[in-house]
């Protein structure tokens, strides 16, 4: 609910016009209060790793890893990415960074929810990913409660894959399918095709408004917090036998409804809806719209692949007495059996006879 000092609980409070006011009212540590101010300003804010034991949990995490990534591959250009997903649910140093307590606390402040981790990812190399923004992969309702935490394993310089960012970006409008104007193929064998489209839209974006690139040239223990809209990428690395090693832990926020908008089309139906894990927890995150959780069956009934356009006639074969009979809550109702299934049968799974 709206507070006396928070009219728009709906929006971080690190991104909300009602910024001053809000950090006024909050007691916060002064670092908190500094990290605010760049993430407001910039989207992003470095910060060295809050662990005293960093350097056991970086040699740990590396040796562990090592030998899972495909490095033949690499070398060979066959594996132009490695990386291990949710490394968390088998090596304990990489759970103890995604859950640090100063780095949830303080992500906490800043946006106004409790936050909590829901993936990890970690890199021996350099990602040389295109610059893009996680609002279209890891995006939610109310929107921009996500962000990342990047953790520098060792040194990183300008020849074996610096991070890049486009400071400022994250004040852009969240653009999604409808903006590129592509609809996914909730049907196809490859629902984020499109993907393309975005690519050259931020070209676009970055070139009209004349946005410059940073580098982060990090030292090992440093970490960079960023804004889930944020355009950032990973830029080429020059020295393929070198490592980079890092690791980004991604968050969410309490009380929102987590969703993919690269694989949703809401207006149509299908929302590809993310089933989430608090790695703190283990436990899965409900979604949640202003206090009251989306139904499972909901979830399920808009999953794209499941769901597809309404239908404008009854499938062959059809039997209103059977279809009634099937469910009395629609006789009950004195509902018209064809139309009730093509309104609503269709979509709740209603059994036909």
């Amino acid at each position: 609910m709206p507070s006396a000092v928070n009219a728009l609980p709906g929006v971080p409070d690190v991104e909300s016009p009602l910024f001053e006011l809000i950090f006024r009212s909050k007691n916060v540590p002064a670092e908190t209060m500094e990290v605010a101010r760049k993430l407001r300003k910039d989207g992003f804010a470095v910060i060295d790793f809050p662990d005293p034991d960093f350097n056991r949990l970086a040699s740990t995490i590396i040796k562990t890893l090592d030998s899972k990534y495909d490095w033949r591959g690499w070398r060979e250009g066959k594996t132009p990415n490695l990386r291990i997903q949710d490394a968390w649910k088998t090596v304990p140093e990489v759970k103890q960074i995604a859950c640090n307590p100063t780095i949830l606390r303080m992500l906490s402040d800043l946006y106004g929810r409790r936050a909590f981790p829901f993936q990890t990812l970690n890199f021996p190399v350099g990602t040389q990913q295109h610059f893009h923004t996680d609002s279209v992969h890891f995006s939610c309702c109310p929107e921009r409660f996500m962000c990342g935490v990047w953790v520098a394993l060792e040194d990183i310089d300008s020849d074996n894959g610096p991070l890049v960012y486009y400071p400022g970006s994250q004040a852009l409008p969240v653009f999604t399918n409808e903006h590129i104007g592509i609809n996914p193929d909730t049907q196809g064998p490859n629902p984020f095709s499109h993907y393309p489209a975005y690519e050259r839209a931020w070209e676009k974006i970055v070139e009209a408004l004349e946005l410059k690139p940073l580098y982060f040239h990090a030292k090992k223990g440093q970490a960079l917090i960023w804004a889930a809209n944020l355009l950032h990428g990973g830029a080429a690395q020059k020295d393929i036998n070198r490592t980079r090693y890092s690791q980004v832990t991604h968050y969410y926020f309490e009380g929102c409804c987590y969703y993919t908008p690269l694989g949703s089309a809401p207006f149509l139906g299908p929302i590809l809806f993310r089933e989430v894990v608090d790695v703190h927890t283990g436990k899965t995150v409900p979604s949640i719209f202003n206090g009251t959780e989306v139904p499972k069956d909901q979830v399920a009934r808009t999953a794209p692949g499941k769901f597809s356009i309404r239908p404008t006639k009854t499938p062959p074969g059809f039997d209103a007495a059977a279809y009634l009979k099937a469910n009395p809550d629609v006789a009950a109702a004195k509902s018209d059996p064809a139309r009730h299934w093509i309104e609503f049968g269709y979509y709740e799974g209603r059994p036909l006879r």
